[in-house]
């Protein structure tokens, strides 16, 4: 009897199945090539629409070069790179659940993670050591491309990206340096901010808008959180964006021929 039932669920089940596979919904949803599509074929065209289709698949050609798939040709850095940026906006939105960018409450909070929070301590060590590892990542991706030469036609917009990739994960690693707010974090933003009033002609005015006054105080910690938590990440996610399309369009992962 039991065996009935489960034969009858299944049948029900494979019933609905097929009425939904083959709907006008599914058809809308899934592209040509797509493997859940009704009707799909195991074809090299097939195969070829898989990767072009697909969000994901599309972001590495159909075809690559065979010295590109090798780890000690890329040793991953980009991916290494990109994980760890995941890996910072992660820990950074629970950061931010106990964390208020004021004078009076940013040390206390920053305190309060370590000794008051579960998991607080682990994860904040975990985006400060993922920060400085995100630095050393993009700085030696650079280096990698640079000693292959892929900087190179027709890669020279993409390798102006990546550069300003790199300026911008300094940034973002700068901006949180003074969320802890104390004495180590006040006399660096300091001493980075006085450095800044020396740009020519519009020196004065760079240091104010940093500081939102002349010196350190609590509007600095407002628009430093504000760049460090909205501006920086999200300028950030357009250009990556730009990066890896233009690895897509130029050929995939460049090398000697």
């Amino acid at each position: 009897m039991a065996n009935g039932i489960v034969d009858k669920v299944k049948e029900q089940a494979t019933s609905i199945w097929g009425k939904v596979h083959g709907s006008q919904v599914a058809e809308s949803i899934l592209r040509p090539g797509s493997p859940f599509k009704k009707g799909y074929s195991d074809t090299p065209r097939n195969r070829s629409y898989v990767i072009m289709n697909n969000v994901l698949y599309h972001l590495h050609p159909v075809k690559v070069k065979r010295h590109g798939v090798r780890l000690s040709y890329t040793l991953c850095l980009g991916g290494i790179s990109f994980f760890l940026f995941i890996l910072l906006t992660i820990t950074g939105i629970f950061l931010m659940f106990y964390y208020a960018p004021t004078a009076e409450a940013a040390y206390v909070d920053v305190e309060a993670l370590s000794t008051s929070v579960a998991f607080g301590s682990l994860v904040r060590n975990m985006h400060r050591w993922g920060a400085h590892l995100m630095v050393l990542s993009v700085f030696l991706h650079m280096s990698r491309v640079f000693y292959h030469g892929a900087y190179k036609p027709p890669r020279e917009f993409n390798w102006v990206v990546g550069v300003i990739l790199l300026l911008l994960t300094l940034l973002l690693s700068f901006t949180g340096y003074l969320l802890p707010w104390d004495q180590l974090a006040l006399w660096a933003v300091t001493v980075g901010t006085n450095m800044a009033g020396f740009v020519p002609v519009f020196g004065d005015q760079v240091k104010f808008a940093l500081l939102g006054s002349v010196e350190v105080t609590g509007d600095t910690i407002l628009r430093w959180y504000v760049l460090h938590v909205l501006a920086f990440p999200f300028i950030i996610v357009i250009f990556m964006a730009v990066h890896f399309w233009r690895v897509r369009k130029d050929g995939g992962i460049s090398g000697p021929l």
